[in-house]
């Protein structure tokens, strides 16, 4: 009695996983990279906290727009190339049946399997079958770019909020190396969680998203101390 034999893959997070990686790392980043330079030049409380709530609100916005910009850029360029590939398949069908044959032999298929899967494939779905085989448009990698651009926005702002709830609970004493240690262990769970997300070694995804992290702060923390004045 044969089984179905079922596999896990994650390329279909890739859209929305890439755009919320992306929009909390930038958060987190981003605002307490900001924290820590405004910490750092003697700053109060309040003028913290003000800076870093203008932060996650321009960040959240700033990373919505670009998101949904370049997304829509991509699902231009995808529609465009569809749409010329539809003209191709009614105006010279036999031609794109031998490309879309071309395509199978590339990967090592007969000449004569790859024409008969072709002419099946073209009888199911020819531009279905055209996008896959020669664009590498697919339903699971297809731009989206309203889902980009929400997913960014809500990510940012959710990592954002990260250091700046820690700006509330800590004394401004203790803020400057309380929002650093705690921004680290927050963007190591960040590196976990895409990695596991997306199947790949989690050891690599903390280690790489925490170095750049620090480096941020770091870099912004020298910043504030040179100017020692909020900016």
């Amino acid at each position: 009695m044969s089984r179905l034999h079922t596999e896990s893959h994650s390329v279909h997070r890739v859209g929305w996983l890439r755009a919320a990686v992306l929009g909390a790392n930038d958060g987190l980043v981003s605002t307490a990279s900001l924290i820590v330079g405004v910490a750092a030049s003697a700053a109060s409380t309040g003028e913290i906290l003000t800076a870093g709530t203008a932060g996650l609100v321009a960040g959240a916005m700033s990373m919505a727009a670009g998101e949904y910009v370049s997304v829509s850029s991509q699902s231009d360029t995808e529609a465009a190339d569809l749409a010329r590939e539809s003209l191709e398949l009614k105006e010279q069908p036999a031609f794109e049946l031998e490309e879309l044959a071309a395509t199978f032999v590339d990967r090592g298929v007969t000449q004569e399997t790859a024409l008969d899967v072709a002419r099946q494939l073209t009888a199911h779905d020819a531009l279905g079958a055209h996008a896959r085989e020669e664009l590498g448009i697919s339903d699971m990698t297809t731009a989206r770019p309203l889902q980009a651009a929400l997913t960014s926005a809500v990510t940012f702002a959710v990592g954002a909020s990260l250091p700046l709830a820690v700006v509330l609970l800590v004394p401004a004493s203790a803020l400057l190396i309380t929002v650093t240690i705690s921004t680290l262990i927050f963007l190591a769970l960040l590196g976990a969680f895409g990695a596991r997300a997306g199947g790949a070694p989690m050891l690599r995804g903390c280690l790489r998203v925490t170095f750049w992290g620090a480096v941020a702060m770091a870099v912004t923390a020298i910043v504030g101390m040179m100017f020692g004045a909020v900016v």
